[in-house]
């Protein structure tokens, strides 16, 4: 759990509600169509649960928080730009949101979707 504490007790996030803002704000960039599964298990919980919070890991260390993202990424669209967007986008979210520092966002692109196979 994320947390700090203030003059009237302590207040504590926990990954799976950073979580849930990551993925929603990963969603909004440019060139991600999707998320992935990190792993066989993700993959059946998505199935069976519909997750809100599939392909995004949080890790809280060291007074920040880690973000891995798991998309899938419009084919024709420039990879490193993708994924450099998608990580401003759930770091600028985040930190928003919180109020606290994000230490690392990474994105592991897991697949390309072609929309428009006649394009």
């Amino acid at each position: 759990m994320t947390g700090e504490n203030n003059s009237r007790g302590r207040i504590e996030i926990s990954p799976a509600a950073i979580a849930t803002i990551a993925s929603q704000a990963v969603v909004k960039a440019y060139g991600v169509v999707g998320m992935a599964p990190r792993n066989v298990v993700d993959g059946l919980t998505n199935i069976l649960t519909h997750d809100p919070r599939h392909g995004v890991e949080v890790i809280a260390r060291d007074g920040a928080i880690h973000i891995n993202l798991y998309v899938v990424v419009e084919y024709g669209t420039r990879i490193a730009q993708v994924a450099e967007s998608a990580a401003n986008v759930v770091r600028f979210d985040v930190e928003k949101a919180l109020g606290l520092p994000v230490g690392e966002v990474n994105v592991y692109v897991q697949g390309l979707r072609v929309s428009h196979p006649d394009a």
